[in-house]
């Protein structure tokens, strides 16, 4: 099940970068722009409280769907852009395992604990 799970996330990554490539920009944007959402883990320097508000307000694919929303609503390819960004890097992380965070620690994600146990 797992491998058919990231399979399914692969597909939402491949799916966001090829939409990207619709929107006029250069295809190397997207993969230089994908680890941007990453920098929301700043707010683990505060604790880890802020630190998974921030980060799962970042990574929460809701979030994506809105902006994307707001950026056809208004007819503005760079949000749409950021919601591509930002989708297909929670797809990516998903991928590799990483979730949403518990506010206890950033190992605690709602697809289980990550890194060494």
């Amino acid at each position: 099940m797992k491998t058919i799970i990231r399979l399914e996330e692969f597909a939402k990554l491949a799916g966001c970068f090829i939409a990207s490539t619709y929107l006029g920009y250069p295809w190397w944007l997207f993969w230089a722009l994908l680890l941007l959402p990453d920098l929301s883990m700043i707010g683990y320097l505060i604790n880890t409280r802020a630190g998974a508000f921030l980060y799962n307000l970042v990574h929460h694919r809701g979030v994506a769907i809105v902006i994307g929303f707001a950026g056809f609503l208004y007819q503005s390819t760079p949000t749409i852009m950021m919601a591509l960004i930002l989708f297909g890097h929670s797809s990516m992380d998903r991928m590799f395992g990483y979730g949403l965070k518990y506010a206890d620690s950033f190992q605690h994600t709602h697809l289980g604990r990550i890194g060494k146990k």
